[in-house]
């Protein structure tokens, strides 16, 4: 059974130095910072508005794992998703996570491609 999908709910790039990413997007790119939180000690999600779609900017994942720029789609029932992605044999390669603002799991395309289903919280 397909996963249904309702819109894009960000695309990010991972990085090692948050300080250099700020001076790169949100300087050099003029880029609006829609949110920037610290979920950890020293660990930083950043989030710019780019005509209502979110790029987040992150050093929680790191680079080498993502094989460049990630996807993020918003599903309605996350635990739906999960459960059919299981049924098809789909890798999940990140458990689901719970954060203050979503709930998310990461499964891997055919070719090896990180994409996040992500649902936000109400």
């Amino acid at each position: 059974m397909p996963v249904q999908i309702k819109e894009l709910a960000f695309v990010f790039h991972a990085t090692t130095d948050v300080a250099k990413a700020r001076a790169f997007y949100g300087g050099f790119l003029g880029l609006k910072t829609g949110m920037d939180k610290e979920f950890a000690p020293g660990m930083w999600w950043t989030e710019y508005d780019i005509a209502g779609t979110a790029l987040a900017v992150t050093n929680a994942i790191p680079p080498e794992g993502t094989k460049g720029a990630g996807l993020a789609l918003e599903v309605p029932d996350l635990d739906a998703a999960l459960a059919a992605a299981r049924a098809e044999g789909i890798p999940v390669t990140l458990e689901p996570q719970e954060f203050g603002v979503c709930r998310m799991f990461i499964i891997s395309s055919p070719d090896g491609y990180a994409i996040t289903l992500h649902q936000r919280k109400a």
